[in-house]
């Protein structure tokens, strides 16, 4: 249907969209998550043609404001990050809305994108990535599957101020505020504007309502199913940032244990080191040699193994072997004890397989000899957010040089991140039994070859869970771990084929998902492998017959590495 058609129905839509908005909030609030109740005036909205979209900026809701919906053509959406595939999206209705919290100080941006036609009936939250709550290419995604989807900017503006230099005021104090929108706060924004929009335009609520993210994305997918129980009915959640205040400082590691150690390692060394612990542990979990370590927790590799080796950088040495043998262990206080856990065996050291800027233990070549470079998350949140020194470029971070760093030091940094943060981008409060009562559900997949974001920790936390609610667990909340899959995406692993598909099978057909599909494509992007990824504490073993690009050729079974995986103290 044109837009003047659906202008001439506008009037009527126009009558029940507050009856519609007051629905959507009421279900926000709601205790169950059954499909939402409809009484007569929603019932008859359905029948209601879609609304022009110019009109939503009459759409009036609580301390917001719609600045802007314009109906875009079809085209082609860039990707939200550097090297990101761009997006074909069909004809969209684009709405941006302005909330102004009571007593705040801030503006609060949210971003709504509607299919003009084709939608599925569900709405879909996306998630940010590094310091920014989202950004709107991200949109395109669940706009061409036919979702209404929306995410935020967290009122810092998203990618316009993606370094982390929101955590700071003008006079350099913390800006509680503007943390909390970011850890938090701003993502219920998310669903109440992004569900009433929806509803405004199309004269109908969505039937259900999704959240979809990784990395950061991952974390606040979690904050949301810990804090705004009701907002979502599923989640996907992957390599979920949780434990900031402990991951961010654990970033640094690897270029400290080189600054402290005198002995900054070039790329290739650490290459060798990782295609070493992949050859020496190829059959460990799925017993196959396929240049995939099935279960690196259970690998023992000594990369003390590997003194004497020469390579095109130079000969490996028993220091080279202790620098890589500490990494991999992960920070450890001056005394020995346990702070975070370290990269596995077979992910990426750095270099540009590890994407972003590098990986952990990233260093450059320049004329004058290796130099490190360390991740800028990690020398912003241990500069910025934890000493409150103005964001600058590697290799200082404002007044504070990371170079100047011992150990002890460290050690300090890392207390404090935890004391100031935990309580706002944490997010691994154990308790999700709020969200168990409303009927949603939750799959959280990591891969285990993340090279950013530590997988043990969505273990530990999984693990968390499982101890305060037992056996209930897996009735919504499911782990998933990917073996050779790097930070969302990426690595020689079969990677997880539309995992967001799993939870809407859940939701809507009461299926729980056993596994998730893994695949292998070529550059046609033609499947040539299919493998099971299996539901934590299992891992993916081939049966011994039949083909091994097959998943059919594999059974789950439990994972000795990932059980006895230490605890955190």
């Amino acid at each position: 249907m044109n837009s003047q058609e659906r202008s001439t129905r506008w009037a009527t839509a126009l009558v029940l969209v507050p009856t519609i908005v007051v629905a959507v909030l009421a279900g926000i609030a709601g205790t169950s998550r059954a499909a939402p109740a409809r009484d007569d005036a929603l019932a008859s909205a359905q029948l209601v043609t879609a609304a022009p979209c110019a009109s939503l900026t009459s759409l009036a809701l609580p301390n917001t404001t719609i600045d802007s919906a314009v109906e875009t053509p079809p085209g082609v959406v860039p990707g939200p990050t550097p090297g990101a595939p761009p997006t074909a999206v069909p004809t969209t209705c684009r709405a941006h809305a302005t909330l102004t919290r009571p007593g705040g100080s801030h503006q609060i941006g949210v971003d709504v994108w509607m299919p003009v036609s084709g939608w599925n009936g569900r709405f879909q939250g996306v998630g940010g990535f590094g310091f920014t709550t989202g950004s709107q290419s991200s949109l395109a995604g669940p706009v061409a599957a036919g979702y209404s989807a929306a995410v935020t900017d967290g009122g810092h503006g998203g990618l316009s101020n993606i370094t982390g230099s929101f955590v700071l005021d003008s006079n350099g104090r913390y800006d509680w505020e503007l943390i909390q929108e970011f850890s938090y706060r701003a993502l219920h924004d998310v669903a109440v504007v992004g569900k009433a929009v929806t509803a405004a335009y199309y004269g109908t609520q969505a039937k259900h309502a999704y959240f979809n993210g990784c990395s950061t994305g991952g974390r606040q997918g979690l904050a949301l199913a810990q804090r705004y129980p009701e907002d979502f009915d599923g989640i996907l959640a992957a390599a979920p940032a949780i434990n900031g205040p402990k991951v961010a400082p654990a970033m640094l590691w690897p270029q400290l244990v080189m600054l402290r150690d005198g002995n900054v390692l070039p790329q290739c060394k650490f290459a060798a080191f990782q295609s070493a612990a992949i050859q020496a542990c190829d059959t460990v979990g799925d017993g196959l040699v396929d240049g995939v370590i099935g279960d690196p927790l259970a690998c023992t590799f000594d990369p003390s193994s590997l003194v004497g080796t020469t390579t095109a950088c130079g000969t490996i040495t028993a220091q080279d072997a202790a620098v890589v043998a500490k990494i991999v262990a992960g920070p450890r206080t001056t005394g020995g004890e346990f702070l975070w856990y370290g990269l596995t065996w077979g992910a990426a050291f750095g270099g540009p397989a590890a994407g972003f800027t590098g990986g952990l233990a990233n260093t450059v070549p320049p004329p004058s000899g290796t130099t490190q470079a360390p991740l800028g998350i990690a020398l912003t949140h241990l500069g910025t957010w934890v000493q409150q020194t103005p964001p600058a470029g590697p290799p200082s971070n404002g007044t504070w040089n990371w170079t100047t760093t011992t150990y002890d030091r460290y050690d300090q940094l890392f207390q404090q991140s935890v004391e100031l943060f935990s309580d706002v981008t944490g997010t691994d409060d154990p308790d999700l039994s709020a969200f168990e009562r409303a009927g949603g559900k939750i799959v959280i997949w990591h891969g285990l070859a993340d090279q950013l974001v530590f997988p043990q920790g969505s273990i530990d936390y999984y693990r968390r869970v499982q101890s305060l609610l037992g056996e209930r667990t897996v009735k919504f909340a499911r782990l998933f771990l990917a073996p050779g899959v790097a930070h969302c995406s990426g690595g020689p692993g079969p990677q997880p084929d539309d995992p967001l598909a799993a939870v809407v099978e859940w939701v809507e057909e009461g299926k729980a998902p056993k596994t998730l599909t893994g695949v292998v494509r070529d550059a046609s992007a033609v499947a040539t492998q299919t493998r099971p990824i299996c539901r934590y504490p299992s891992v993916a073993v081939y049966r011994g017959n039949g083909s091994t690009d097959s998943a059919a050729s594999f059974t789950c079974k439990p994972s000795q590495g990932l059980l006895s995986l230490p605890k955190v103290p």
